[in-house]
Order: structure tokens, then C-alpha cells, then sequence
């Protein structure tokens, strides 16, 4: 297929489909393999950003999709219901963090990394479409294990996990320790939910990072 015929296709198919879309389908799409899909859909990314326009796609592992510019998303609620903010509170950006660069790992691990309780955060985080069930580890009791989701590549605006900032086993020991030191200072008089579960179900907690529920795929 032509260049810019098959580029025009795949526009069309990331428009049609709203949400992300594998290399493999999209390849079967127009006909390609998938390093010429690639490359295809490399160029049409950069035509949007050539001609500054309202939209663009982006990358998500091996799917793509097309999503609105963030620096729009005032425009577009002044025409659309403001999606609702759910603000994720100190722990559950700690637990996701654990998450994210021990993947797959257990509650039982992320727990001894932390030092308290992480169930509440854990399903939290699940409600959110951030973290994800990605099987049972082949141990005793069959623990399960999680994961980070698409959407968490989406809010945090990376492509793959591997554009994750570095952490070294260092870092992650001292902040170990911390943590431990923390929960030991609270006493006997600490919650048992131990991770700040607020009495009224709903994360309260500013911090510098929120999940909106949106269709504008910003």
C-alpha cells in the first residue's frame, strides 16, 4: 500500500477504535509488516506534532493509540462533563512505585518493603486501572501477583516500563528502611490499616499526582 494511503488507513482505524489498538492488528490493518507499520505510524506521529494540531498518538508498549494534547483538556471540558479526580494519597503512590519496578510481585512482598499493611491500597489502585492481577506466583498458598496496567503507562505518560527513571537496589534498600522506622514510631496506638485508609472511603490526600476518569484519552 502506498505511504500515505496507508498512513490515512491507520488514522482511521486508531479514530475509529477510541482505545489502543496492538501492532499486530493494526499491521493486518494495512497489510504491512509490523516493522513498516512502525515506521508508518512513527511518520503520522510526527505529522501531528509538524502541524501542531489538537490531537496526536501515542505509544503503549506494542499498541498505539489516538488521544487528545493534554494542553487542550481545559477546551475540551468547557463542551464535556469534567471527568471526576480521584487524588491518590502518599501510600498509594508508594505502593505503586513498588509495583511498578518489582513487577510482577505480591502483596507479601510489597508489605516487607513497606512494612505495613497494603490490601486497602492494593485494591485501590485496581479501582483506579492502575494495577492489575497478573497471575499466582509458583510458590506455597499460590500468592497472587500484580502489575501495572495500560493505564498506568497512559497517565504517567510512557510508552513502555523500561522508560521508568532508574532506581538502584540501594535506593530501594534506604527507602526499606525508612519505612520500617516510620511504622516502628508509631507505637502500639497505630491503626491496623495501617497505610492511612480514610474513614470516609475516598482518597483526600494531596499529592502531586491524580487519576481522572476521562474519555478524551488525555
Amino acid at each position: 500500500m502506498e505511504k500515505e494511503k496507508a498512513k490515512a488507513a491507520l488514522e482511521a482505524v486508531l479514530f475509529t477504535m477510541g482505545e489502543s489498538v496492538g501492532l499486530d492488528a493494526l499491521s493486518a490493518a494495512v497489510g504491512e509488516d509490523e516493522m513498516r507499520t512502525e515506521e508508518l505510524l512513527s511518520s503520522l506521529q510526527a505529522d501531528y506534532e509538524a502541524e501542531d494540531r489538537g490531537i496526536t498518538i501515542i505509544r503503549l508498549e506494542d499498541r498505539y493509540q489516538m488521544v487528545t494534547k493534554r494542553e487542550f483538556y481545559e477546551n475540551l471540558i468547557r463542551v464535556a462533563s469534567r471527568p471526576k479526580k480521584r487524588t491518590l494519597t502518599e501510600a498509594a503512590l508508594e505502593v505503586l512505585s513498588i509495583i511498578a519496578y518489582r513487577q510482577p510481585v505480591t502483596r507479601l512482598e510489597i508489605e516487607k518493603i513497606r512494612g505495613v499493611s497494603c490490601d486497602y491500597v492494593i485494591n485501590r489502585l485496581m479501582e483506579f486501572g492502575l494495577v492489575e492481577e497478573t497471575g499466582r506466583l509458583q510458590a506455597p498458598g499460590r500468592p497472587m501477583t500484580f502489575g501495572t496496567t495500560e493505564g498506568f503507562l497512559r497517565h504517567f505518560g510512557l510508552e513502555s516500563l523500561e522508560s521508568l527513571p532508574a532506581v538502584r537496589e540501594e535506593e530501594l534498600a534506604v527507602f526499606q528502611e525508612e519505612a520500617e522506622e516510620e511504622v516502628g514510631g508509631k507505637g502500639a496506638g497505630a491503626s491496623p490499616e495501617g497505610e492511612g485508609a480514610p474513614a470516609n472511603d475516598s482518597l483526600e490526600v494531596q499529592t502531586e499526582s491524580s487519576v481522572e476518569e476521562s474519555s478524551f484519552g488525555v
